[in-house]
């Protein structure tokens, strides 16, 4: 077959007009929005949101093109503030441009900041991209300057229409006589994303042997096997990556956990998403064991959420590295587990008349709260009491781990309880 072009398939075969462009007819068909925005030829700013590979960049550079204005793209993967104002400043220069920015919710504060002046100021329409929820991610004051258009899931019928029409304006694949016989692997694969399906195509037709024109889901399948790992946010290697990154630092293992930090780093997952996983981690993993890395990895959160792309990965990793290096307990998660367990098997147990809340005369008279007895006024601010509903009284559901900060949690929960709960 042909050489093909170093450039990707999807790339190659771009719409470059509406007339082009497959799906989102509520945004681009005849009268909608952005039609009329179009063809009207005004600019105004927007965000697309949107999953991957349903068109956002391509309507982005269609709006440019039509307007007949510089089009400047960043990622905010790896742009920053510099970045931002270099391309203010060339567009101050042309007097007007439209500045594309991609993963638009990956931009922290100052980041988004940075932007205001100039889409104010009529300097840049701003068109962003993002997966995420823009009213989550988006500060007020950039997301009230934008109008939030939303993109919906392409259908298999679209993506089929986009695939053959990709075939027939590609001057490579197009001399093929190429016939896709099977869809379902290509579909099911590309998840509803028409750039993922397009490089999986074409990656199917270089595994084609000679003289041989029929795709077939083998075919395909085969194809996506031998592909070099790839990292997709809204697919399943999304959760599978972060299942390996969690339990490589379950298990104590630094370099490995590090090793699928940087998967998803270099996959540009979102560095909130991580950051979340930690806390949770941090509690669920390790919790009493060492309560310091509930407070680290909060403050991870925190940092890298004010830092952004590149430079958090250093914060990650260092975080990363103290949770897998720390000693392990799940005692609190098993305690809830149980205690949800108890609270579904026993149902609404009625509170204790001296544990009750007693704000109303009318409420002591029912002896709401009468024989409650308050720990501080008692030697070691501690005094026998039932804390349980009657029925499950002497319950046992915390349990501490093996370990020495647990192994002290344990000789005083004995020391105080020993006759009523299994410690």
């Amino acid at each position: 077959m042909p050489q093909n072009s170093f450039v990707p398939l999807a790339e190659r075969t771009r719409p470059r007009s509406l007339s082009e462009f497959i799906g989102q007819q509520h945004l681009v068909g005849q009268g909608k929005v952005l039609e009329q925005f179009i063809r009207n030829g005004k600019a105004h700013s927007m965000i697309f949101w949107g999953p991957p590979g349903v068109g956002k960049t391509t309507l982005a550079q269609i709006v440019a093109h039509s307007l007949s204005l510089p089009f400047f793209t960043l990622s905010a993967i790896d742009s920053g503030v510099k970045e931002v104002r270099n391309v203010i400043e060339q567009a101050r220069k042309v007097g007007h441009a439209v500045l594309f920015i991609d993963e638009i919710h990956r931009f922290n504060k100052a980041q988004q900041d940075s932007l205001l002046g100039a889409v104010e100021k009529g300097i840049i329409t701003l068109i962003g991209a993002t997966t995420e929820n823009p009213s989550f991610e988006v500060i007020n004051a950039l997301l009230s300057r934008c109008q939030v258009y939303i993109l919906n899931p392409l259908s298999e019928e679209e993506l089929k229409t986009l695939t053959q029409q990709a075939i027939q304006a590609d001057p490579i694949l197009s001399q093929l006589e190429l016939n896709i016989k099977d869809w379902n692997a290509l579909l099911q694969l590309s998840g509803g994303d028409a750039r993922k399906l397009l490089n999986l195509l074409e990656l199917s037709i270089a595994m084609l042997p000679p003289n041989q024109h029929d795709i077939t889901d083998k075919l395909v399948l085969d194809a996506a096997q031998n592909k070099m790992a790839f990292y997709d946010k809204s697919g399943e290697q999304h959760y599978d990556i972060i299942s390996a990154f969690i339990k490589s630092i379950r298990g104590s293992d630094p370099n490995a956990a590090v090793y699928w930090l940087a998967r998803m780093i270099e996959g540009g997952e979102d560095v909130k998403f991580i950051a979340r996983h930690l806390i949770i981690l941090a509690s669920e993993d390790i919790g009493n064991a060492n309560p310091n890395a509930l407070l680290l990895a909060t403050t991870t959160f925190q940092a890298v959420d004010m830092i952004g792309f590149p430079e958090s990965r250093i914060i990650l990793a260092q975080c990363v590295i103290y949770l897998a290096t720390s000693i392990k307990s799940n005692s609190a998660y098993s305690a809830i587990n149980q205690a949800q367990a108890l609270v579904k098997k026993t149902g609404d147990l009625p509170v204790p008349l001296h544990l009750r809340n007693a704000p109303t005369n009318f409420m002591k008279k029912l002896d709401y709260g009468s024989g409650y007895q308050y720990t501080h006024d008692f030697t070691g601010n501690f005094v026998k009491q039932e804390y349980f509903p009657d029925a499950i009284s002497g319950t046992t559901l915390f349990h501490p781990n093996d370990n020495q900060n647990e192994a002290k949690i344990k000789a005083y929960l004995k020391q105080l309880w020993q006759e009523k709960y299994n410690y």
